[in-house]
Order: C-alpha cells, then sequence, then structure tokens
C-alpha cells in the first residue's frame, strides 16, 4: 500500500507542478498582452487624431506636416479600416489581399473588427465624421496563442519525461523481481530432490499412507511452484488443456487448506471439458490468487466462494465471487498496481502478476467486475475460444 501511494504522491505532484508553472505562464503573457494591447490601441488613437488634424487644418507648419506623416508612417504592424458616416470603407492598412478580392477581404476584415470593439470616432470638422476600425496586430495574436502552445509544450516534456522515467523505473524494479524468482525457483530445487527421495525411503518403511499421499500432494505442489517462478520473465509455451481441469484442481488443492467456515463451489461438473491453449501451472496460480483474496476478504467470518464458468459463441468467461468485505470503489483502478495491498504483510504482486498472466501470456482479459460491501465482490476473466 505505502509504496502505490508513493507512486501515486509523486504523479500528483508532478501534475501540481506542471499546473503551476502553466498558471504562471498565462498569468504573465496575459499581462504582456494587456500591456501590447494598451500600447496599440494608444497608436491607433494617434493614428486618428493626425488624420482629424489633416482634415480640418488647411494650412500646416512643415514641421507639423512632418511629425503628423511620421505618426501616419508608423503604423506598419496594426490592421486598421476607415469608414464614412454611410459605412463606405475610405482608407485601410496593414491588410493583405490581392486587387481582385479586395472588397471581399475588407469587409471579412471589418464585420472581424466591428465584432471585437467599438469605433474610434474622428470628427472631420464639416459635421461629418469618420469610424476607425482596428485590430490587434500578429505580435499581439501570437502573444494571446503563446501561453497555450507553451502550456501544451509543459504538458508533453513533463508527461514524456513521467513515461521515459516510469518505464525505466518499471524496467528495471521488473529485472529484480525476475531475478529474485528465478534465483528462488533454483533454491528450491534442491530441497525439493530431497524431499522426493525421503517420501521413496518411506514408502518402504511400515508408515500410514495417507501421511505419505499428503506429502506427495506438498511436494508436488512444491513443484508446480517452482516452476511458475522459472517461468515469469519469459514467454511461457502454452498448450491445449483442459480448462474445467485446471480450474477443479485449483478448487481442491484449496479446499482442504481453507477455514472449514468458508464453503468453495463451482457451477461446473468434473467431467466437463474445454480445451485451450493455457499454462496450467500459471493459470492455476491466477484462480488461487484470486480464491485467497476471497478467502482474506471474509476475514475469518462465514462465507461462499464461487467459482462459475459462462461460455459464448467466441469467449470463455470465469467469475470468481465472494460475499466478503468488498473494495471501495475508489480503488478499482488500483487494485491491479504492483504495491498496492491492503494487508500488513503482503507484498501487492497477487493482482499484478494476475492481470500480467492472463493479458500478456494469455491475451485474455481480468477485471473487478462489480463489489458491493458484504454482499458480493466478483472477478471476471474473459478468454478467446
Amino acid at each position: 500500500m505505502d509504496i502505490y501511494f508513493r507512486k501515486k504522491r509523486w504523479k500528483q505532484i508532478i501534475f501540481i507542478f506542471a499546473i503551476m508553472i502553466g498558471i504562471s505562464s498565462l498569468l504573465y503573457t496575459n499581462r504582456i498582452v494587456n500591456e501590447v494591447s494598451l500600447e496599440e490601441r494608444g497608436k491607433v488613437e494617434r493614428w486618428a487624431e493626425a488624420t482629424r488634424i489633416f482634415a480640418t487644418n488647411d494650412n500646416l507648419g512643415s514641421e507639423v506636416n512632418l511629425f503628423l506623416n511620421q505618426v501616419l508612417a508608423a503604423n506598419t504592424t496594426i490592421p486598421i479600416i476607415v469608414v464614412d458616416q454611410e459605412g463606405k470603407i475610405e482608407i485601410d492598412g496593414n491588410i493583405k489581399y490581392s486587387p481582385k478580392n479586395r472588397d471581399k477581404v475588407l469587409q471579412r476584415e471589418l464585420a472581424k473588427m466591428k465584432a471585437r470593439q467599438e469605433p474610434i470616432v474622428i470628427p472631420l470638422g464639416d459635421g461629418t465624421e469618420q469610424y476607425l476600425y482596428y485590430k490587434g496586430s500578429s505580435l499581439l495574436v501570437e502573444l494571446q496563442y503563446y501561453p497555450v502552445f507553451q502550456l501544451a509544450v509543459i504538458v508533453i516534456f513533463i508527461l514524456v519525461s513521467y513515461i521515459a522515467f516510469n518505464s525505466a523505473r518499471n524496467a528495471e524494479q521488473n529485472l529484480v523481481w525476475i531475478g529474485m524468482a528465478k534465483e528462488t525457483a533454483h533454491q528450491l530445487g534442491t530441497p525439493i530432490s530431497s524431499l522426493i527421495a525421503w517420501v521413496e525411503l518411506l514408502k518402504e518403511e511400515d508408515v500410514d499412507p495417507k501421511i505419505i499421499t499428503e506429502l506427495v500432494k506438498d511436494t508436488d505442489r512444491l513443484n508446480t511452484i517452482t516452476e511458475r517462478f522459472s517461468k515469469i520473465g519469459s514467454n511461457p509455451e502454452l498448450a491445449y488443456d483442459n480448462l474445467y481441469s485446471v480450474l477443479l484442481n485449483s478448487v481442491i488443492y484449496l479446499k482442504t487448506r481453507v477455514s472449514k467456515k468458508i464453503s468453495i463451489k463451482y457451477n461446473f461438473n468434473e467431467t466437463d471439458e474445454l480445451y485451450l491453449p493455457l499454462s496450467s501451472s500459471l493459470f492455476s496460480w491466477v484462480i488461487e490468487n484470486l480464491i485467497r483474496n476471497s478467502v482474506d476478504a471474509l476475514e475469518g467470518n462465514d462465507g461462499t466462494i464461487a467459482v462459475n464458468v459462462f461460455e459464448n459463441e467466441k469467449d470463455v468467461i470465469i467469475e470468481v465471487t465472494d460475499n466478503g468485505k468488498g473494495i471501495p470503489k475508489s480503488k478499482y483502478k488500483t487494485i491491479f498496481q504492483p504495491g498496492y495491498t491492503t494487508k500488513k504483510r503482503g507484498w501487492g504482486l497477487g493482482l499484478s502478476l494476475s492481470r500480467r498472466i492472463v493479458e500478456i501470456f494469455h491475451k485474455g482479459k481480468i477485471i473487478l467486475k462489480s463489489s458491493e460491501p458484504n454482499v458480493a465482490t466478483t472477478f471476471k476473466i474473459t478468454l478467446k475460444k
């Protein structure tokens, strides 16, 4: 549990950090946009004032005339359109168009400008007026969209960095687990061989056959566990095996090893047959993991665990259901994460390994179908026929 929540906390920190950067960038750029917008508004107003002076004064000094021309010529970036009182376009500037498309382009741009803001009125002195419309320069437009672009780049960078870091860490962890599993399988080999030899010796002695039978079962069980560990990290070879036999063997094995308060039921007959490509030792591990989780969920109370199989034309569905304490909805997506466990001494690998065995090795699907506390919790496995 602690491992999972530490990972989750780092994800949250990275996400919050990205949001803070994005918000800071938006606020800073918005301030710059407002300043540039005010500066452009001032330029347009000066342009309008210069136009008014030219229109209402016939005799201007050369210096004044030069200054006003400089003011008019200074606007090389802000698109403007001047119309008369009847709406006829008199002047335009900084708008690109071809001669044949002039009217169409200017009318379209004028409509956009009218939608953005009210015009600047230019009194002409003879009782008439002109109206100056404008919109932000290309620089201002770029500044307005820059925060969005910047935020997208930041998010992509953090996402790629997180994926790369997570992949590298997972790869390293996988190598450690694979190494531990294979070393465990190797270390178990010697004592298992010794146990087999001792069992053979006991068979020659006057020992209760029931004891020898149970010893053989447990020795076979150890061999199965060793085989499972040895297959971790490699692609197991699938062979056609009877699914019902695999399920039945898992149920029978666990029935004698759980509390008598717990009833393990199944909805198929011992003689049923359905052959699928399976790694029987690994797939039985999945079923046993699910049944053991159900046993833990019952917390020593009376309860029922059901292993049911359903078929349709394309799929085989296996459901393991118990009436234990259930799983909160907030944990539905996290229970298959490595390290997630509700047990004080658990490693949180059972469901993670189960998903790997079902989805990677057997090309199936395993999900938590539903969970209602103290009523029913169901895990669902789907395999292709």
